[in-house]
């Protein structure tokens, strides 16, 4: 695989193309939907919820997180996930500005 010379581009460019990244997977989209439809909930809840095996569902949460889009506090022995809101504005940023650039302009 070639190399992708990442530092051709601005930072918010490497930003969007890392989350978009970390959400590439239908496992990591299908967390994301799920974190959306409760408030946190503990990694077992999200491996109830999935046709994965845990350690599976555990990777999935570890890109997610490496990436910032979730965000995981410990609650005795488990960890407690959530959407990170910061990042989820930055992503809606993004596609906000795409679409009020095609609602200005037509092709």
């Amino acid at each position: 695989m070639g190399v992708s010379k990442t530092e051709f581009f601005t930072e918010e460019q490497n930003e969007i193309a890392n989350l978009f990244k970390a959400m590439s997977h239908p496992a990591r989209i299908a967390i994301v939907q799920y974190l959306l439809s409760v408030d946190s909930c503990i990694c077992g809840d999200i491996v109830n919820e999935l046709p994965l095996a845990q350690p599976t569902v555990s990777q999935h949460l570890k890109e997610l997180k490496n990436a910032n889009i979730i965000k995981g506090t410990i609650e005795g022995t488990a960890i407690c996930y959530c959407l990170n809101p910061e990042i989820i504005k930055k992503i809606e940023s993004y596609f906000g500005n795409i679409s009020n650039h095609l609602s200005q302009k037509c092709c």
